[in-house]
């Protein structure tokens, strides 16, 4: 089975696996694990920040940012596919209290326009606004980025109005790569930054929270509140510095094989459009071959290509990764028309 459905089916390279084995620990709890603490500090220069804290999940990464930038009451503005509205279980409002509240975006991107007239000043009968919260590379759009210039603008919007401004960058490292910039100018320009290691970068779990030092003494706390406090997690980190070594450049070929099968699924006559794929995502929309997206799904895993769903109700989605190579896309690129009853390429 070709495994396209997410970058998250990664497993450890061997080389990755050896570097686990060899990890030095220490009790993290007590910041006496070495190993953990090189993650951080590694993390935290890679993302332009002054601390960075380990996680086991990019979920609680997100979710213990906006516990520490908000209070019960507060409201954040994102667009309203972000990760942190749709995929997280309401988790701000169970575990900070917080009123969310989406705006339609143009591939997961906010006007600064749009932030401007949606923040609420604090009155007596309004949730105030108090946070904005970006996510790029944005999952839901398929992998889209957010340029710099328009990152600029709509936190320029929102410091003007006293608010902050949060990154769920679990893939910001495909958006650097996609950029053509260090993570790190991407990163510095928000208040909190998370990064997911489990996606394109290969680990097994791990996240990092990053930001400026009074709010990441508050995050450390916050890790012991929300559960994530670990003890001899060295033997994990240690997979995220292998990955900060070995792993970031080879991004680009992510994006390259994504590119590669989007040109041939449109060259074979699926409605993709191979100019929307800034990284590893490649959507299909099924609707014009007349199947719902579980009728596709099953179609393909019975040609030996596991795609995934999307919320969508038409679209799918494939997503090239570290376990997927030239010769898995090559393969995919005639199992997938020939599943979905479009003639493959000649």
């Amino acid at each position: 089975m070709i495994d396209l459905r997410s970058d998250t089916m990664t497993r450890p390279t061997p080389e990755m696996r050896a570097a686990i084995a060899a990890a030095v620990v220490g009790d993290e709890q007590e910041r006496e694990d070495p190993t953990v603490l090189e993650l951080e500090r590694r993390g935290a220069e890679l993302l332009g920040q002054a601390e960075a804290v380990f996680l086991p999940t990019a979920t609680m990464a997100n979710q213990i940012a906006l516990r520490i930038l908000t209070e019960p009451g507060d409201e954040l503005l994102a667009e309203e596919t972000s990760h942190v509205l749709i995929y997280e279980q309401g988790a701000p409002a169970a575990f900070s209290g917080i009123v969310m509240r989406g705006l339609p975006g143009e591939a997961g991107r906010l006007a600064p326009e749009q932030v401007r007239a949606a923040i609420r000043d604090s009155s007596s009968w309004q949730a105030p606004t108090r946070l904005v919260v970006v996510e790029t590379a944005h999952n839901s759009s398929g992998g889209r980025v957010w340029p710099l210039k328009q990152i600029d603008a709509v936190a320029s919007v929102a410091r003007e109005r006293g608010v902050q401004v949060h990154l769920d960058g679990a893939r910001v490292a495909n958006a650097a790569v996609a950029l053509g910039v260090p993570i790190a100018e991407i990163g510095r320009r928000f208040d909190t930054v998370t990064l997911c290691l489990s996606k394109g970068l290969g680990c097994p779990l791990g996240a990092l929270v990053a930001g400026s030092t009074e709010p990441m003494t508050k995050a450390r706390r916050a890790k012991h509140l929300f559960g994530g406090a670990m003890r001899q997690a060295g033997i994990v980190a240690a997979a995220g510095v292998y990955a900060f070594d070995h792993h970031l450049e080879r991004l680009a070929d992510d994006h390259r094989r994504a590119r590669v099968l989007a040109e041939r699924l449109s060259e074979a006559g699926l409605p993709v459009d191979p100019e929307q794929v800034e990284t590893n995502f490649v959507h299909v929309d099924v609707a014009p071959l007349g199947l719902t997206a579980d009728e596709a799904l099953a179609r393909l895993r019975a040609e030996g290509v596991a795609l995934s769903d999307t919320i969508h109700p038409t679209r799918i989605r494939a997503v090239t990764h570290l376990d997927v190579s030239d010769a898995d896309v090559d393969e995919a690129s005639e199992a997938i028309p020939r599943a979905l009853g479009v003639l493959a390429r000649a």
